[in-house]
């Protein structure tokens, strides 16, 4: 494939985007003070800048890109997909054949029970849905008055004014009058950075308590659902400790909660199963999910639902008031289908938890043993490098959070590797078909980046 000629110089395409492009999550006076990085083209698992930079996607775009980029039967599906029925609604009691195809895929792949989907555009919808869908089970079920949702600080759901107050990001609810009622969060199983003198498995029993204490402080009678992604993705790559799930589960059987499992980002093989939920042997009753079922290549999220839920509800009768214009939309289907198909026809999830998985965590926790790194830890293709000044006593930098965090994402880009930093973390989560020398590849553009990392906290006498 050949560089994509530029049709107008870095400077030139870095004024236009200011004048007219608000991003997301982002300062805007700063980016356009600093200029924008414009991306041009992608292939595997590498991109490319304007000024024809090439870097090793070390987050799959944004924790997405599983079977990398580039793959033309993708393009082809959803290209054909739109020369025969570029769009039609799944409302007024109408479907057409990619939505119900990619429906019948999704329950063969979900865990048992789970064989019912709703479509949306984004995870952060399909967030909204589970909000709605869960109140409107309870509601079917005679019980109205049970509507809380609980979830945990520091957890991520998305953006939207229901997603973000699902999520459990200060910052989030500092803007907007979040969250919305009925929502409240626990402690996070966060051992690194909040487990003090505990051992992690005593941590996790103790952060899971957590909720049954919430329960009985509101009531069981009024709370419906727990959400909780089996991995905290944008929280840092939280991986909650072996003794967490199965007491999260204990507790919702107990009290007759309903258990979320956010898959947006563990879903698809991100985790070495099709699902997190299969690692950390959860049973929920609805999996979220998004990035990964299409790859990123089209925007397309939705809610698997357990035959209980979806039951419950349609054996009530009337209308479930919700949806979206693109509920379902067919090239986004189409898309999704070719995707899934990649994973499966080449083996492409199996190969992680029995090949690159386990390479690149050996490699990983290797880099454990840098002076700046007070923790690697990773589960199947994600994981994150904890930075401190003091190992021994997990510390934190003398400096406001996320300082050196940020001197290191920036180095990794210097070194042609894309990571992202969560606040003094450095995170990877690459695509799923990465292979052994480009994690080779990773793990020394990840060791250069650090000693940089620690030679410049040295000169600002952080370290």
């Amino acid at each position: 494939m050949t560089l994509m000629p530029n049709l107008q110089p870095t400077e030139v395409l870095q004024q236009r985007d200011a004048a007219h492009h608000l991003h997301p999550f982002t300062d805007t006076q700063e980016l356009n003070a600093k200029g924008s990085r414009i991306i041009v083209r992608a292939d595997g698992c590498y991109l490319w800048d304007s000024d024809g930079n090439k870097f090793l996607d070390g987050m799959a775009g944004l924790w997405c890109v599983n079977v990398g980029y580039g793959r033309k039967e993708i393009a082809e599906a959803a290209y054909k997909q739109m020369q025969q029925l570029p769009y039609y609604n799944t409302f007024f009691q109408t479907s057409h054949p990619p939505a119900i195809d990619l429906a019948e895929r999704l329950a063969e792949l979900a865990p048992d029970g789970m064989n019912h989907v709703f479509y949306a555009g984004s995870g952060s919808d399909a967030n909204d849905t589970v909000v709605r869908m869960v109140r409107h089970y309870w509601a079917a079920m005679g019980k109205p008055d049970k509507k809380v949702i609980i979830s945990r600080k520091n957890a991520y759901h998305g953006s939207t004014m229901a997603g973000a107050s699902l999520g459990g990001m200060q910052a989030m609810h500092e803007q907007g009058g979040l969250p919305i009622p009925d929502i409240t969060h626990i402690d996070q199983p966060y051992w690194y950075g909040e487990g003090g003198d505990m051992g992690p498995a005593e941590f996790g029993l103790q952060r899971a308590r957590a909720l049954e204490a919430e329960i009985e402080r509101l009531g069981a009678d009024r709370v419906a659902a727990f959400i909780g992604e089996p991995v905290q993705g944008a929280g840092g790559v939280v991986i909650p400790p072996e003794t967490y799930w199965p007491e999260i589960q204990r507790i919702c059987r107990k009290h007759d909660i309903l258990i979320v499992a956010d898959e947006v980002i563990c879903g698809f093989g991100r985790t070495g199963k099709w699902f997190g939920s299969e690692t950390f042997g959860i049973e929920p009753d609805l999996m979220p999910i998004a990035k990964g079922l299409s790859s990123g290549y089209l925007p397309i999220g939705g809610v698997i639902v357990s035959d209980r839920v979806a039951e419950g509800f349609i054996a009530s009768g009337g209308e479930f008031n919700h949806g979206y214009t693109y509920s379902g939309h067919p090239a986004a289907c189409a898309a999704a289908l070719a995707n899934l198909s990649i994973l499966q026809e080449e083996g492409i999830v199996d190969q992680v938890a029995n090949e690159t998985a386990p390479y690149l965590a050996e490699a990983w926790k290797q880099l454990g043993d840098h002076p700046l790194v007070g923790e690697a830890r990773i589960s199947g293709l994600f994981g994150a490098l904890e930075l401190t000044p003091d190992k021994a006593n997990r510390a934190a930098f003398d400096a406001p959070v996320g300082t050196v965090g940020l001197i290191g994402r920036e180095n990794a880009f210097g070194n042609g590797l894309v990571m992202r930093h969560v606040r003094d973390s450095m995170i990877i989560s690459p695509p799923l078909v990465i292979t052994k020398a480009e994690i080779d590849e990773l793990i020394d553009k990840a060791a250069l980046t650090l000693d940089q990392t620690y030679k410049a906290a040295q000169e600002k006498g952080l370290a």
